[in-house]
């Protein structure tokens, strides 16, 4: 007998779904689980790694530590700062981090229209606008027929020089 090739593409997703809730799982997914060892192998891979964690307790924080994150918070907030340097970029952070918005941006409105028109003021003078644009050239099939007309031409002239010739001769 012929083994059937198996497709597990796309299984990974499914999988969570199986191990969730495998009554809700498509019956087409739960059949190709029993049919594939792989993806059997995988998903009893992903229920200890669940039983694992199920197990798990988390280490329970300091009884203290929201009243000492209080406590070095309010310490912070009343610190004054050294230097009025240092007071005055502190006070304009806290109050761009801090507080509304609706100050910066008209500032940031008019620093992007300045970097506009300086760069297009830029653009405009690094481009040659007095240029005249060049001709645009002919084609090779125009250059071809040029050059047939103006043989044509020539050779009409030398005939006709021939012609003149002989009858100026025969004369």
């Amino acid at each position: 007998m012929r083994a059937r090739r198996i497709n597990c593409a796309g299984m990974e997703s499914k999988l969570a779904g199986l191990l969730l809730d495998p009554n809700a799982a498509p019956a087409k997914v739960q059949g190709h689980v029993e049919q594939c060892g792989n993806c059997k192998s995988e998903l009893e891979e992903l229920k200890a790694t669940m039983a694992l964690l199920d197990s798990w307790e988390g280490p329970e924080p300091s009884p203290y530590f929201l009243s000492r994150l209080e406590a070095r918070m309010k310490e912070e907030r009343e610190a004054a700062p050294a230097g009025w340097l240092k007071r005055r970029l502190s006070g304009w952070f806290a109050a761009f981090v801090y507080g509304s918005h609706a100050r910066v941006r008209p500032l940031a409105a008019m620093a992007l229209t300045t970097l506009l028109f300086l760069g297009g003021g830029a653009y405009l003078g690094l481009t040659n606008w007095d240029q005249v644009p060049a001709p645009a050239r002919e084609t090779a099939v125009v250059q071809d027929l040029q050059t047939l007309a103006n043989n044509a031409q020539l050779l009409d002239q030398l005939e006709a020089l021939s012609t003149n010739d002989t009858n100026n001769s025969g004369n």
